[in-house]
């Protein structure tokens, strides 16, 4: 029987906890057994709980649900576990977009900043993919992706050695992600893009389900490759702009959220690993915010720097958990090669084995039961086995 794993309870303790501390700690202090009383109460410390903390913690919530939601997305329609928004061009496309118009003293309305952030993204994107060829090859998106960020932050880099000395760190302390001084109105302003991106969300489950199957596949199905990937990096831009546009580019949430949801259940399908990449995505940026908060207080620190130094390591370890354990799973029902004589348990190729089959000596000698490149039906074949002496070699 199989034990009941603990990660989906220390992910909600950790939710909890630091949802608490998001309330409770600061100047002034209010113990957790008054906060419901605080909220809407009268006096310093119920305007500070109900119009700065409480607004932040929503707010964080949001931007990770949306960035984890979008790195699954992304991850699952080019079928490449590093396919993530800061590696694609998405992120510093939409960081590009909302920049250029400060440093080039342009006015622009605060509810025009999404949408030049949607610009930048979908820019960057579909820039990875074009290039890319659709997503064929998977590493050539990566490096393609890695290219074009590049180029973007170059511009980026520009921007700022143009930037007058105020305009510098407010850019500074965008490009790294920031919950600082955020309100009702920056969370309100992300619903609308909510309502859009949900339901694209549940029409885009089934197809990335289909897409996992392979190219070919997926053809065979049906399904437009190249229209369903630039629909999938569509839905990512739509919840990958609007929270830059607020909060900055909150590195790599988009990168660890999708390894956490995956470990949680290995054995889930795409429409449970996104709920959980969405709830894991929250839990990580609520928990980033602590220490960008309280760390080096009263002087916070950008939470997108939090994310980066414990998102990278702890996904790439999750990564290589997956690899792994992946790996052992097709290794427990494949086949393996002895390296002299030993047997061989199961069928070799497409054939159907009647027994083990041996490894043939070097000197050729005949080798009776299915081998790999005999007949399709599993029929005995008997003669030299050239394959799989050179499998021995």
């Amino acid at each position: 029987m199989r034990r009941p794993s603990i990660a989906p309870v220390a992910l909600v303790a950790a939710g909890v906890l630091s949802a608490v501390c998001a309330l409770s700690l600061e100047t002034p202090y209010v113990p957790p057994g008054r906060l419901l009383a605080t909220l809407g109460a009268d006096g310093l410390a119920g305007l500070v709980v109900t119009e700065l903390r409480l607004p932040r913690l929503v707010l964080a919530l949001i931007a990770g649900a949306c960035l984890g939601a979008a790195g699954l997305v992304l991850q699952e329609a080019l079928r490449n576990p590093l396919a993530v928004p800061e590696m694609l061009g998405v992120s510093s496309g939409a960081a590009l977009g909302v920049a250029a118009p400060l440093v080039l003293a342009l006015s622009v309305p605060l509810g025009l900043q999404p949408f030049l952030a949607l610009g930048g993204a979908a820019l960057g994107g579909l820039l990875t993919l074009v290039a890319a060829g659709f997503g064929r090859s998977p590493s050539s998106v990566l490096l393609t992706g890695a290219a074009v960020a590049a180029a973007l932050q170059a511009g980026l880099l520009v921007l700022m050695v143009m930037a007058d000395q105020l305009d510098l760190q407010l850019i500074y302390r965008y490009l790294l992600g920031s919950l600082s001084a955020r309100t009702w109105d920056d969370v309100t302003g992300l619903l609308p893009w909510l309502a859009v991106a949900v339901p694209a969300l549940v029409l885009c489950v089934p197809v990335l389900g289909v897409l996992r199957l392979g190219d070919d596949d997926a053809r065979a199905l049906g399904v437009r490759v190249e229209r369903a990937r630039v629909a999938a990096l569509g839905i990512a831009v739509v919840l990958i702009a609007p929270v830059v546009a607020v909060c900055g580019p909150v590195a790599w949430v988009g990168f660890l959220a999708p390894h956490l949801a995956r470990r949680l259940r290995p054995d889930g399908g795409a429409a449970g690993w996104l709920v959980r990449s969405a709830l894991c995505g929250a839990v990580v940026v609520l928990c980033a915010d602590q220490p960008a908060r309280l760390a080096l207080a009263p002087i916070e620190t950008p939470v997108g720097a939090w994310t980066a130094l414990v998102g990278v390591p702890v996904g790439v370890v999750l990564l290589k958990r997956g690899r792994r354990a992946a790996a052992a799973g097709r290794g427990s029902g494949g086949v393996a090669l002895p390296s002299r004589g030993g047997p061989v348990d199961g069928p070799v190729g497409g054939g159907r084995a009647d027994g083990p089959v041996k490894a043939g000596p070097a000197d050729g000698r005949p080798v009776n039961g299915a081998v790999r490149g005999g007949p399709a039906d599993g029929r005995r074949v008997k003669g030299p086995v050239p394959l799989l002496r050179k499998a021995e070699r």
